[in-house]
């Protein structure tokens, strides 16, 4: 296989664990955003109140959002990975949950964070450029 065939079969992989992990993050975000009687006593079990639920929807709707966007997309995974060091935080000592889940995804937004780090720099040398 070629090198351009690698990195075209790598791109195609990256977008396809990017498109679905957007998707797990809107289904996550929309019952926070929507009132789910779940997320409500998830919520006031941790104790902090709902417009912690609102914000986290909100984060996670923009993180799955950002991810779509190849300029965003890294600054995305970025962001969703540490909104999951909260919710495994959160799990371990607040509701005293398994934190296998928050992990799993955690572990893949770090990943694509990793792949997708030029897209970060590529926004840190605009911003710096201002």
């Amino acid at each position: 296989m070629t090198t351009a065939r690698r990195a075209r079969t790598g791109t195609a992989v990256l977008w396809v664990v990017q498109v679905v992990l957007a998707a797990m993050f809107v289904m996550a975000a929309l019952p926070k955003l929507s009132g789910d009687q779940v997320m409500v006593d998830l919520f006031d079990a941790v104790g902090a109140g709902q417009w912690l639920r609102y914000v986290v929807g909100l984060l996670e709707l923009a993180g799955a959002l950002g991810l779509l966007v190849p300029r965003l997309c890294g600054l995305a995974a970025l962001g969703l990975s540490f909104l999951l060091v909260g919710a495994t935080l959160t799990n371990i000592l607040a509701l005293d949950a398994s934190p296998a889940i928050p992990l799993g995804y955690l572990l893949v937004a770090a990943v694509l964070a990793w792949f997708r780090r030029a897209s970060v720099q590529g926004l840190v040398r605009a911003v710096v450029r201002r």
